[in-house]
Formats: structure tokens, sequence, C-alpha cells
């Protein structure tokens, strides 16, 4: 990666051109952040798509925890069609099955009906019981952008040791820290190696409000520091 990535979490057309016009480089696209991003509506990609060509990362995933059944994944796959054909570039997910380790089947099972799609791991593997093997398995699957990180289940602020680790272990070009992401962390990130950013609520006053451009350019301000 040259320079440094800023991803920028949109709900609807208006946070895309916010982001878009504070300098972001690409969104991840989602609804119902109460829970933490469920699949949004190819209605809502497709508006976007027609406002602002940032690319489209869109979040698969159908509630609030990371398990998958064979129901589960055909609705996903279904979903990441129509959501294909609405203008996504990319898409957002990952599993854990219930030993808390990656679900390679149900992974690489949406990875397959997304091909030749890129995707991102979300932060299902902060969530892992055993974070090393979580990510030795990650980062050999096919067609991965990047994976989606704070290094701790709780946020960045408790998880740059781990970021930190999992940079030096040679995964640096693939993290895209976020969750819980501060402004203060940037310079120490930077320094680990780590270039691609995700921002959420940094960049609106709530959940409620629209994403604010100049909050987005702050951003992207500090994210291009040396």
């Amino acid at each position: 990666m040259t320079g440094s990535l800023l991803e920028v979490i949109a709900l609807n057309v208006r946070d895309a051109v916010a982001a878009e016009q504070g300098g972001a480089d690409r969104l991840e696209v989602v609804a119902d952040m109460a829970a933490d991003g469920l699949t949004p509506s190819p209605e809502t990609v497709a508006a976007i798509a027609a406002e602002c060509p940032l690319p489209q990362m869109v979040m698969l995933r159908c509630d609030a925890n990371f398990a998958a059944d064979p129901d589960v994944l055909a609705r996903l796959g279904r979903d990441a069609k129509a959501l294909a054909q609405a203008g996504a570039a990319g898409f957002v997910f990952g599993f854990l099955d219930g030993a808390g380790a990656v679900d390679l089947a149900a992974t690489e099972a949406l990875i397959h009906a997304v091909s030749p799609l890129p995707w991102t791991f979300h932060r299902a593997v902060d969530h892992a019981a055993d974070i090393q093997a979580s990510w030795r398995a990650v980062r050999l699957l096919p067609n991965l952008a990047t994976v989606l990180t704070s290094g701790s289940p709780t946020g960045v602020g408790e998880g740059l040791a781990v970021l930190k680790a999992r940079a030096e272990a040679g995964d640096g070009s693939i993290i895209l820290a976020g969750g819980g992401l501060r402004p203060a962390h940037v310079p120490v990130l930077l320094d680990y190696g780590i270039r691609a950013f995700h921002v959420g609520s940094a960049v609106r006053a709530s959940w409620s409000d629209p994403v604010e451009w100049r909050l987005v350019r702050q951003w992207r301000a500090l994210v291009e520091r040396d």
C-alpha cells in the first residue's frame, strides 16, 4: 500500500457524500449500528453508487454475533449477488465457530460466493479465543483485502500491543485499524507501519447524526502525517 487509506462508515447517501468531500478513500456501508453493523439494502448501495464514486465495502452480517449456519450463509450469498449488482466493490464479513476459532468453512463459502470481489475480515478476529491462531487462519484466505481490527474486543486503546505484534509479524499491510480509534492512536500506528484506518463514530456527533465532512478532513490530514 502506498500512502494511507482512510475508510469511513456510511449508512446512507448523505454520509457517503460527506466522506468523499472530506477526503475518504473508501466506504464501509452498513445498516443498524446499534447491532455493530448489519447488511444494508441493495437500494442503499445503488443510491450511494449514483451519487458517490468511492468504493463501497459492504457488510454481510445478519445479526450481532459472529456465527453462521447454512441458512445464514445461503441468505448472505443471495444478498451478496444483489449488492454486487447494485454497486458493491467488495464485502466485509467473517465468522467464528462455537469454540471461538475462525470458522474457515463458513468464511470460505462466502469468499466463494462473492468471488472475484475482494473482502475484509471484520472484527470477529478480535473476539477469537486464540488471537494468534485466528490471524494465522485469516491471513491465508484468498482475495483478502484487509482485516478490520482493533487488536482487542474493547478497542484500539487496549489493543495496541497486539497490533504492533501483528505488524512486526508481517501483517501490517493488511491491517485496517478501527474500533475505538482515536487521534492519539494514529501516530503510534503509523510508527508500527500500519497505513489503513477505519472511522465511524469519530466523524459524527452520534450514530443518529450524519457524517461531518470537516471531521473526515481532519482524519485525512492526521493519517497522512509522517
